[in-house]
């Protein structure tokens, strides 16, 4: 197989190519939400396995969205985390990913709209990347935006990253 991520990258726009009226918005989103990923862990220093885990997940977090917009008729954050660990599973199987890895892989993207209890970087990192997508995505207010990097935003990088985008003073 080649590269892990790069093949993962191709497999999901294939995945997002079968709902064909939000394919470009889930592939514009999924990817932009590992441009984060990617580029914060490697800021933070992360270790290659944790880096490749990070990048894995944010690949697949919210490959539970077509299936949400079918079965309850919306993408809440809650359906997604319950219909994606299984998703996820059978998305890497064919990856030969250790089993650690891809239960690690498979509880990010099953709690990427969790935001207490976070227990370690990669999920941290996970967090921070979707929102910067989703506050641009979403016309967050700038007030909602202080208020979230203040409560969840942990990383340098996030938060300066957060900071840069939206003007914000460094309080």
């Amino acid at each position: 197989m080649t590269d892990r991520i790069s093949y993962a990258i191709c497999k999901m726009v294939q995945f997002y190519s079968q709902e064909s009226h939000v394919n470009i918005h889930d592939t514009n989103h999924f990817l932009k939400v590992w441009g984060y990923a990617m580029a914060i862990g490697k800021e933070e220093g992360l270790d290659p396995k944790t880096q490749e885990t990070l990048e894995l997940a944010a690949i697949a977090h919210d490959i539970a969205c077509p299936l949400c917009r079918e079965k309850y008729g919306n993408t809440n954050g809650k359906y997604q985390e319950k219909e994606g660990i299984p998703l996820t599973r059978e998305f890497y199987q064919e990856f030969d990913l250790p089993k650690e890895e891809l239960d690690r892989i498979c509880f990010i993207v099953g709690h990427h709209h969790t935001y207490d209890l976070v227990d370690g970087i990669d999920y941290q990192i996970m967090l921070e990347a979707d929102f910067l997508v989703n506050s641009d995505e979403s016309q967050m207010s700038i007030e909602t935006i202080k208020n979230f990097r203040d409560k969840v935003f942990k990383t340098k990088t996030g938060i300066k990253l957060l900071n840069d985008l939206y003007y914000l003073d460094e309080e």
